[in-house]
């Protein structure tokens, strides 16, 4: 009966110790999530604004070009109504005095407006294309910064149902080691099997942890010293190329012993063995000094210590309460599963921070491209109000002739009383409106000082 109520006390202070872990675990799990969630809502935001604020700059040309293309429409027709008033007004010049006349300002009216006609019609045309071949580059790159931040969104959302997950399936994993580990107990007792066992536990934490992919397990890594090689257990890999050791040799023979121990002294003596066992390899590990290895660096000064069970490192921390402290002066980190998760869980955090880092980078230099394209198309819209301002000037110049050359001799027939008081010409319009310069700033990245004088 004493036996019993010490195992049954035993039992109840383990159970205690190992629900006051998952408990600080899960609280730090939860803390985490909230830090990363505030941190991408706020990227997520960020991303989302440019994007809205470049795609009203895109409507709002689209508008100021439609705007241009309806003016020049406009004027197009109204020369074209001018030219049919022209024809009729001197088609009612009948008098055969004035047939001469009549065909030759027929004829220079027909070859001055056809001519400005066509050159108008080519020049729209030309526009048209170029504008269209401006805008194709500023769609597609409007349609890379929405696939970016879909991918972001996307790689948020899963990283928080990842982390979820992970821990339900961390809690699940925790309940099958207690069981297993009894059926265990034998088979343990064989060092070679021993140590299957515990690089068999290490990997499997790794799997549930999500790090496969960023670690690298014993048959893949050797270090070389200053005197011998070495070959770790499984090497961590960090962001930015720095590396944590991970040692898995933690003897555990003692504790096996005292599973087999006759009574109670017997068994607290084994326990005290083992504990004294992990101290001395604590030093073992400190000794080698992976951190200064060749192949290691650049990485942490301290070297992980697995024990592939909760049990191995509750029986030895209730015996060396010390054992903790010893390891941290020796810059040895004790770790068991649940732990190791924790730490994998958060260097897996850190790599995907690095990865959406990356993709925010990438993003970055998609706003710039647009923003120098945007620049770009800038000035053709700059030459395109100088070319107007050409087309204007022409017209202005045309109807300048025709007033001084041509009307001047048919108000002379007026004079003479050849047509009727009655049959007054029409007036030719100058166009005195100006195309507007492009003021913003954002058009003007890429020009010289004199262009803006030009364009002033």
């Amino acid at each position: 009966m004493p036996l019993l109520f010490i195992t049954l006390n035993y039992t109840q202070q383990l159970y205690k110790i190992k629900m006051s872990l998952e408990l600080i675990i899960l609280i730090v799990g939860a803390i985490t999530a909230v830090i990363a969630f505030i941190f991408q809502q706020r990227k997520y935001e960020s991303l989302q604004y440019r994007y809205m604020e470049t795609d009203s700059q895109r409507r709002e040309l689209g508008v100021m070009l439609e705007r241009e293309r309806l003016a020049f429409e406009e004027k197009l027709r109204y020369m074209e109504n001018m030219h049919r008033q022209f024809s009729d007004q001197f088609k009612a010049l009948s008098a055969d005095a004035l047939k001469m006349n009549n065909q030759s300002f027929l004829q220079l009216a027909k070859e001055s407006l056809g001519a400005f006609h066509q050159h108008a019609q080519t020049d729209l045309t030309h526009r048209q294309k170029s504008i269209q071949e401006m805008i194709q580059p500023l769609h597609t790159t409007l349609k890379d910064v929405d696939v970016k931040i879909q991918e972001l969104e996307k790689s948020r959302v899963g990283a928080y149902e990842g982390l979820k997950q992970h821990l339900s399936s961390m809690l699940e994993s925790q309940k099958a080691l207690q069981t297993e580990t009894s059926n265990l107990v034998k088979a343990l007792r064989a060092p070679t099997v021993r140590g299957q066992w515990g690089e068999m536990q290490l990997r499997r934490v790794v799997e549930m942890a999500g790090m496969l992919s960023h670690c690298d397990f014993m048959e893949q890594v050797n270090v070389v010293g200053e005197e011998r090689r070495y070959r770790p257990d499984m090497v961590v890999n960090l962001p930015g190329g720095k590396k944590i050791v991970v040692d898995a040799k933690a003897p555990l023979s003692a504790y096996l012993d005292a599973l087999d121990a006759p009574d109670e002294e017997q068994k607290k003596e084994f326990v005290k063995q083992h504990a004294r066992q992990i101290r001395q390899h604590i030093k073992q590990l400190s000794s080698k000094s992976y951190w200064d290895q060749l192949g290691l660096q650049p990485a942490p000064e301290f070297v992980v210590l697995f024990l592939p069970g909760e049990v191995f490192f509750s029986a030895a921390l209730e015996q060396d309460p010390g054992l903790i402290e010893a390891g941290v002066e020796e810059k040895v980190i004790l770790a068991t599963p649940t732990t190791l998760i924790a730490l994998l869980r958060a260097v897996a955090f850190g790599w995907r921070q690095e990865k959406m880092t990356e993709n925010a980078q990438e993003i970055s230099r998609i706003g710039k491209e647009l923003y120098k394209r945007l620049s770009d198309m800038g000035d053709h819209f700059s030459k395109l109000g100088r070319n107007i301002h050409g087309v204007v000037d022409a017209y202005n110049q045309s109807v300048g002739t025709l007033e001084k050359r041509v009307l001047v001799s048919a108000r002379r027939l007026k004079d003479l009383d050849v047509v009727s008081q009655s049959e007054e010409m029409a007036d030719i319009v100058v166009i005195e409106k100006t195309v507007r310069d492009l003021n913003s700033p954002e058009f003007y990245t890429n020009k010289t000082e004199d262009d803006l004088k030009d364009n002033s």
